[in-house]
């Protein structure tokens, strides 16, 4: 399995933008949150949180080709596990439904990214550290609130055991511990 330095060579070598690569550091860390709950392989997990977007601007997030495309890029560096959880992370571009624990568990950790950002940017201070889980649940139902963040992604965590409030907690509490790197 490629190690992180490896992996953060590579990210660097195929995302320019400065935003999608804190995204793929937030996903790192909540990965690894979950992988520790749930008594999983933390580093494999972390990994793949990491690299999940590594084709994102090769593809132009294009919605048919973002996820399989990673396996060019990845193709002997990472685990089948993880490959499988990157590509299917974009299930529209394979046409099947996730269905293992790894897969939902990358779905809904990347995705609940985007929505602790989201929460976090209509603070007055724009600081994470002030960020609570039921400020992140509240917002999963307001619809029109960061409306390109696929909530039914994030809820996949129910499907692995984990209710949406103890995610929230989970992944806000991962985030905070890199909120320096993240900007927030």
């Amino acid at each position: 399995m490629i190690s992180r330095k490896e992996a953060i060579r590579l990210l660097e070598e195929n995302i320019e933008a400065e935003n999608m690569r804190k995204h793929c550091y937030a996903s790192e860390v909540v990965l690894r949150a979950m992988a520790k709950k749930l008594g999983k392989n933390e580093e494999e997990w972390a990994l793949a949180g990491l690299l999940h977007d590594i084709d994102v601007e090769i593809t132009n997030a294009d919605p048919h080709t973002h996820g399989p495309y990673a396996e060019k890029i990845l193709q002997g560096k990472v685990t089948v596990e993880m490959m499988d959880a990157i590509v299917m992370h974009n299930e529209v571009a394979t046409g099947k439904e996730r269905t293992s624990e790894f897969q939902h568990a990358l779905a809904a950790g990347e995705t609940i990214t985007g929505l602790i950002t989201a929460t976090t940017l209509v603070y007055p201070d724009k600081k994470i550290a002030g960020v609570k889980a039921k400020s992140v649940t509240k917002r999963m139902k307001q619809k029109a609130f960061a409306a390109s963040v696929k909530r039914e992604n994030i809820l996949e965590c129910e499907k692995i055991g984990i209710p949406l409030p103890e995610f929230a907690e989970l992944s806000v509490n991962a985030m905070k511990e890199i909120a320096e790197v993240l900007g927030l």
